[in-house]
């Protein structure tokens, strides 16, 4: 491991220059004597604001690093906090040519040693995969969390080709983020920088609304495409409460780079600070990492299976278990000789190990409102963002059901449904839940997939359904690791709706599953000698920011249903902070920031084109002399042939309106 843990000096705010003569802003955290002893660079490189809008994140970790003996860089991105420029888009090929001088730049620093190390969550991430694709020389290794390497297939905006509700919320999101001004005691010429950034603001949600297939625009910054691409090595990590798992078994599968994979039950966080628990001594297991390969220290990293991930057993629905109840499991390589499909076919109303020798249709026809216990697309760790009982899904839904399990059954890896199916419309959707339903008959959901239909045969070229055709249809359902106990059934629920998580289909379509030649394979896992020794340190944190919380902040959740008319409306809040946080002071710089955010969702039983969504949120920095206030509404309806989608943004200082921005745009549907 590292050498003792040194004096740190930190950087508030530094400008990297690059070639354009655009300037990158930074914050640095060094050892001491990093000048006359010089040490490698980890680099983490995103949009949100090192200022303030990760400052409570930034600081005990890349502290832990630097008093480890690294100097540790966190970049906002061009457009973004104090740096030059405009932010057009996520992942755009500028993003990866700024990172390549970045690191550059680290690596001819008197303080560096030439090597560098890139990580990052969820948008950093993504960017640290596709900058290791782009081979820059001084790059030695990658430690990406909660990512992807096919934008398309996984990210907040399309899921099976199903539109997800979430790219209006994380776009509204991003308006706000994006309209937060940079720090004026680091530029004096930060309202100049502001007025520009606002002027030129691009209306997030329709960008991406635009793209409905997985096009150019999806394939670029999908390292997927080119696996190849990458030659260092990556460390993936993912949490099953969130929704960036998937990419881990793909990632060591596709990569021939030394690779490792973690996964355990927690949400879009690092693992360190993870809900649901157990949290992990995360920062020691990366140290590991980079020690190894940034420092040439043989920290037994290496030696570790491939792929650790926590099996969880079963748990009430609808709150986090923390910690959640489960085990640790170890595979030495990935895709494991010890992983097995254990297939079970489907007969009326039943799970059964052998296939019927009579096939029967069966029919379903979900109101549009099916869906209400879903729960969010992504875990943030909040609480009430957890899948619910599935019972009331479940009972809008083809269920069917195993015998009480005489055993155990442990699985990981990826469920697979085959279904021969016919819908009467050309456009259908089709959700598969896979549940673990208790003796009481509670319902809990271990993983699920939902699918546009039309991308049956892949998201490059759509086709229609022709109606009253048959056809076999293979669904991979997310990635899980779940423990079934004896005692308990396995249950595989079918319906042709999961509103509010995806928008629906343009008409409400009736499928017929044929029993006869639908089956569902389960990755049935055996035990083996080394699941027994995994372990890992109790999470460790460099020195934290100093924080006061001026307000608990408030959440709230609800479905209401209007029986007399058919309606059902679904709100969620969170006043103070979107996260659950509340309302933040960083006592340091004496900034306040209170984020609220209000989803409003509603759709008619029998009317998919009733479906409509609002988001609106109020973003507020308080600092000792001045009062940003930031709002934004967004909202989308559609009819068959088109997505509406408007938005509006308010930007006042101390009052006073600075800025109004309102777009309206139609986008055509492509058989979605």
């Amino acid at each position: 491991m590292s050498e003792a843990t040194k004096s740190v000096r930190v950087i508030e705010n530094l400008f990297i220059p690059l070639s354009d003569g655009t300037r990158l802003a930074a914050r640095l955290w060094l050892p001491e004597d990093a000048e006359a002893h010089p040490v490698p660079g980890i680099l983490e490189y995103i949009p949100y604001r090192k200022r303030d809008g990760t400052r409570g994140r930034d600081e005990p970790m890349h502290g832990f690093f630097a008093a480890a003996g690294y100097a540790a860089l966190r970049v906002d991105m061009r457009g973004s906090g104090e740096s030059d420029g405009l932010l057009d888009d996520e992942y755009l090929a500028q993003e990866q040519d700024d990172a390549l001088e970045v690191i550059a730049w680290m690596a001819a620093q008197p303080w560096c040693t030439g090597a560098v190390g890139m990580m990052g969550k969820s948008w950093g991430g993504f960017n640290c995969l596709q900058v290791a694709a782009r081979r820059p020389p001084a790059l030695k290794a990658v430690l990406s969390v909660c990512s992807t390497d096919d934008r398309f297939a996984d990210d907040i905006h399309y899921m099976g080709g199903c539109l997800l509700n979430d790219n209006l919320w994380w776009g509204s999101i991003m308006l706000a983020y994006q309209a937060r001004p940079p720090e004026r005691a680091l530029r004096p010429d930060w309202r100049e920088e502001w007025v520009r950034r606002l002027e030129h603001m691009p209306f997030f949600p329709a960008l991406w609304l635009e793209h409905q297939t997985r096009d150019a625009y999806w394939r670029h910054g999908s390292i997927g495409e080119d696996f190849a691409a990458v030659e260092c090595p990556v460390f993936a990590v993912g949490g099953w409460a969130d929704s960036y798992t998937n990419a881990v078994s793909r990632l060591l599968t596709g990569l021939s780079v030394p690779r490792l994979g973690l996964i355990g039950p927690w949400a879009h966080i690092y693992p360190q600070d993870g809900v649901p628990g157990p949290a992990i001594g995360f920062l020691q297991e990366a140290l590991r990492w980079w020690d190894h390969w940034l420092k040439g220290i043989d920290t037994g990293i290496m030696a570790e299976p491939m792929l650790r991930a926590y099996v969880e057993d079963w748990h009430p629905a609808g709150a986090w278990a923390d910690p959640m109840p489960g085990h640790w499991v170890a595979e030495a390589v990935w895709p494991s000789p010890r992983v097995h499909p254990r297939s079970l076919h489907l007969a009326p109303g039943r799970l059964v190990a052998h296939a019927g020798e009579t096939s029967t249709d069966l029919a379903i026809h979900s109101p549009a409102w099916t869906g209400s216990t879903c729960g969010e697309w992504m875990g943030t760790g909040c609480r009430g963002e957890q899948p619910s009982d599935q019972r009331f899904d479940d009972g809008l839904s083809l269920v069917f059901d195993s015998e009480p399990l005489a055993e155990d059954a442990e699985i990981l890896g990826t469920p697979l449904a085959t279904l021969e199916l016919a819908s009467d419309k050309p456009v259908a959707q089709l959700c598969i839940r896979l549940c673990d339903v208790a003796p009481d008959g509670s319902s809990l959901r271990v993983s699920y997939q939902v699918l546009n239909l039309t991308h049956r045969n892949g998201s490059a070229e759509p086709a229609p359904l022709v109606p009253g055709r048959f056809e076999t249809v293979r669904v991979k359902l997310n990635d899980c690791g779940h423990r079934f106990r004896a005692g308990h059934r396995i249950r595989i629920a079918i319906s042709t709706a999961y509103w509010p998580l995806i928008w629906p289909a343009p008409e409400a379509a009736t499928l017929t599953i044929r029993t006869g030649g639908s089956s569902f394979a389960l990755p049935v896992r055996s035990r083996g000698p080394a699941d027994d020794a995994v372990r890992f340190e109790p999470p460790a944190r460099g020195t934290p920011a100093p924080i006061t919380q001026v307000d608990p902040g408030r959440l709230g959740r609800e479905v209401t249903f209007d029986l007399l008319n058919g309606v059902s409306r679904y709100r969620t809040i969170g006043e103070g902070g979107v996260f659950g946080e509340g309302v933040l002071r960083f006592d340091e710089i004496g900034v306040a920031l209170s984020h609220d955010l209000t989803r409003d969702l509603e759709i008619g039983a029998d009317d998919p084109l009733s479906a409509a969504y609002t988001v609106s949120q109020a973003y507020t920095m308080t600092g000792p002399d001045w009062n940003i206030r930031i709002e934004t509404v967004a909202a989308m309806e559609a009819t068959a042939t088109a997505f509406q989608i408007a938005g509006r943004m308010v930007v006042q200082e101390d009052g006073a309106e600075i800025a109004r921005r309102e777009w309206t745009q139609s986008v055509p549907r492509v058989m979605i």
